[in-house]
């Protein structure tokens, strides 16, 4: 589907919450809105936890773990190693000092450091993923192992499969001039750019953002072109978006509530992933 045909259509792709990427981004852009946080208690619930999960120490801290684990695996050079140099976009979009970026670099190759992706059912049988970054694999296994079965839930073999791993620009509705950016516009720099779904959203502080979504080994190229259109990226990362969706009771969503607290209180957990509607 091309750019002319989507935007004809913009108007009933507002509420989907499902979307088939294709290999190659610059043959087909979807469009969608995201149910905003004042119409959504799940969202309303996870943007409470947005300020506290954005602490700076805490944020350095793990991305400089992550950083030490990248450069362990692929080496310190970004041009030869996708996977660091999308970490440093993500870093240079929490204005992590370049200081930090290149003593995590050094130091990668002494890296103790392991990452785990764990799969999960909450309650009302949503799917979580839970990414783990730690120096003591078994003791991350067992106290994720216990906050799961004090909240209702448990590791769950096949969550992985309701998610894809995609690179995230989140950028403002305003250009570099402060002429504002429809979603139309957005569609047609996506396209130009080589993303491949834009979303519009709100914020931790209720302001609606464009957040657009491209393939992982694309996510620099896309930054760079977004730049380069007039677009400012507020922020940059690699994110599990979910396919398929789970709708839960509000007790239901007060139970998993807790356990995402509880999970993201954990020192060796980075982030979590849900795929509740």
């Amino acid at each position: 589907m091309f750019v002319g045909a989507t935007l004809m259509r913009v108007n009933g792709l507002f509420r989907r919450r499902l979307w088939t990427f294709l290999d190659h981004p610059s043959c087909s852009i979807h469009a969608s809105c995201a149910v905003f946080a004042g119409h959504n208690k799940w969202s309303k619930v996870k943007h409470v936890k947005g300020p506290k999960d954005a602490a700076r120490s805490r944020v350095f801290q793990k991305l400089s773990m992550m950083i030490r684990l990248a450069v362990r695996e692929g080496g310190p050079n970004p041009e030869l190693n996708t996977n660091l140099a999308n970490i440093i976009e993500q870093c240079r979009s929490k204005s992590m000092p370049k200081s930090s970026i290149a003593g995590a670099i050094a130091g990668g190759e002494k890296s103790k450091s392991f990452y785990q992706l764990y799969e999960a059912r909450g309650p009302g049988g949503a799917s979580l993923l839970i990414e783990v970054l730690t120096d003591n694999m078994k003791r991350s296994l067992q106290e994720i192992r216990r906050l799961l079965s004090q909240n209702g839930a448990l590791f769950a073999d096949g969550a992985r499969h309701k998610f894809e791993k995609k690179g995230i620009i989140v950028v403002g509705t305003q250009d570099q001039a402060g002429n504002p950016v429809s979603l139309e516009r957005a569609l047609e720099l996506a396209f130009e750019a080589g993303a491949e779904d834009v979303q519009e959203e709100e914020d931790e502080e209720e302001k609606v953002t464009l957040k657009f979504i491209c393939s992982v080994p694309t996510l620099r190229q896309v930054r760079e072109k977004l730049d380069t259109l007039g677009l400012c990226s507020h922020s940059v990362s690699l994110e599990y978006i979910p396919t398929i969706t789970a709708q839960l009771s509000d007790e239901e969503m007060d139970r998993t509530s807790q356990l995402l607290q509880a999970l993201g209180d954990c020192q060796d957990v980075i982030r979590i992933y849900d795929n509740i509607e």
